[in-house]
């Protein structure tokens, strides 16, 4: 579908400098641009490529003013980058647009399906199980029993979800992930062996959740894992059997959460951080990455390491470390 740039400058309140009929059916980065793309000019380190682009449409900032000639149809906005990141909510939206059911799919008798829904084909869904209003399952997607997935949400190509467990609104979760599969529980025997132990409980994710490809997210043994609203989580993280995290809490690729384990609201957690289980992180915490969590941590600790400390005292024992070598070769020599 093209858009003018008459469209464009509506949506975004903009100001047309150039020819107003240019037309644009994608998007590209600046450098990139071919003839009927549209792209953005907002760090000056870019300039020099709005006057070689060949892209069609480029929104700049209010206050820009050309060197020389441009080629492009300029849409001039009061931020360019804030303009852009709405155009590609507007694209993203407008290129998911799917509804209907394809085939072939298995939908059970006692299942319950919203409005405007999408189900993809070679998609499952078991009995009980609840969808709302605009949800969008995409192919090959597992829904079991007495699931329940809220309005808008969308689960991409492959997702599953076991049995019992349940997705809020407005959630994207992106292919491959395993929502409510057993927990990490075995008991060890008298022989040597381990004994599983029934994982009864579930999995509630509740609204505005992002959830990146690949990552799992276990089932309760009783009771229920938990993930807060507005929480982002990375492609490939795991978040083991009632664990709980809180509110607008972000965590970045190949992190895990043992089991049983909190970490509360509005915290930052690096790529590839392991949480030991049975430990509480509080309110406002910022782990960097590769960082161990054996203890628990105090809201507002911002910490590193393995073990983890201080975020400032572990950069003052680094330095020492480096030096270690050289400290211990002066003191053979004394």
């Amino acid at each position: 579908m093209e858009f003018k740039a008459t469209q464009i400058a509506e949506i975004l309140g903009g100001e047309i400098v150039g020819d107003s009929s240019a037309t644009v059916s994608t998007l590209s980065k600046i450098e990139e641009g071919e003839k009927g793309s549209m792209t953005f000019l907002s760090n000056p380190k870019y300039t020099n490529y709005i006057y070689s682009t060949n892209a069609s449409i480029v929104i700049v900032n209010s206050d820009f003013v050309p060197a020389k000639e441009i080629s492009a149809t300029l849409i001039k906005v009061q931020d360019a980058y804030q303009a852009f990141t709405q155009i590609l909510e507007f694209y993203n939206e407008y290129k998911n647009q799917k509804s209907g059911i394809e085939s072939p799919v298995s939908i059970s008798e006692t299942a319950k399906i919203g409005s405007d829904a999408y189900i993809g084909a070679f998609v499952y869904i078991g009995a009980n199980a609840v969808l709302g209003n605009n949800v969008k399952i995409y192919p090959g997607c597992y829904i079991g029993d007495n699931v329940i997935v809220k309005d808008n949400t969308t689960l991409y190509a492959g997702v599953k979800v076991y049995s019992d467990c349940e997705i809020g609104n407005n959630c994207k979760i992106h292919a491959g992930v395993v929502v409510g599969s057993d927990g990490f529980g075995f008991a060890p025997t008298e022989t040597g062996e381990y004994k599983t132990i029934p994982q009864i409980g579930n999995v509630i994710i509740h609204d505005n959740v992002d959830i990146g490809a690949n990552s799992t997210i276990d089932r309760a043994t009783m009771g229920s894992t938990v993930i807060g609203k507005g929480v982002k989580l990375d492609n490939l993280t795991q978040v083991a059997h009632n664990a709980t995290i809180g509110k607008n809490t972000v965590m970045a690729s190949q992190s895990g959460i043992a089991g049983s384990s909190s970490v509360g609201d509005n915290c930052m957690i690096g790529g590839q951080v392991g949480i030991s289980g049975h430990i509480s992180v509080g309110n406002n915490v910022k782990i960097s990455a590769k960082t161990g969590v054996a203890k628990n941590i105090k809201d507002g600790a911002i910490i590193r390491g393995i073990p983890s400390m201080n975020y400032n005292d572990y950069n003052k024992s680094y330095v020492y470390f480096k030096k270690l070598p050289s400290i211990i070769e002066e003191l053979k020599n004394k």
